[in-house]
């Protein structure tokens, strides 16, 4: 798969559907992340209905070009605000997870897209189906708090 940082080599077939979420070891946990980079996008919640808008603002590690994590191994002692994805805290955050998180659609029952990097062999077809943030962002320090709602991506959800 070209620039995947995630190694999607020797994994069970199908593990995705034949085990729970909290029985995965550590590198298919990692290989359901498809790399699209929404998580790490700021997200603005209203308060009043709880509602998540998805922004274009990119955690400072953030790399556009490649969508990957600048610093993947060091994220949350650089970012303390940065969620690691981990079985025991998805209830927590699942809610503010894009719907087309491989975490959330097997939460709640539902088929991997087929443009998922575990059903299309590559991550080449995230970019391609759009879902990508890849080319898409802003970096959050160039981003003044007031304007925060102008970088809302309509229809993310």
């Amino acid at each position: 798969m070209s620039n995947d940082p995630i190694d999607r080599t020797g994994l069970r077939r199908e593990f995705w559907k034949r085990f729970p979420l909290s029985e995965l070891p550590l590198n298919e946990w990692e290989a359901l992340c498809d790399g699209c980079g929404r998580c790490c996008m700021l997200k603005l919640e209203d308060e009043d209905t709880g509602k998540i808008a998805y922004t274009n603002i990119a955690c400072r590690l953030f790399d556009d070009k490649s969508c990957n994590c600048g610093n993947y191994a060091l994220r949350k002692q650089l970012v303390k605000t940065c969620v690691i994805v981990r079985p025991d805290n998805l209830d927590e955050i699942l809610h503010w997870m894009p719907a087309t998180c491989a975490y959330k659609l097997i939460d709640e029952g539902k088929p991997l897209f087929d443009w998922h990097p575990l059903i299309s062999g590559t991550r080449d077809s995230v970019d391609e189906a759009g879902i990508s943030m890849r080319d898409r962002t802003v970096p959050e320090f160039e981003v003044d708090e007031d304007d925060l709602l102008d970088h809302t991506i309509e229809g993310m959800t």
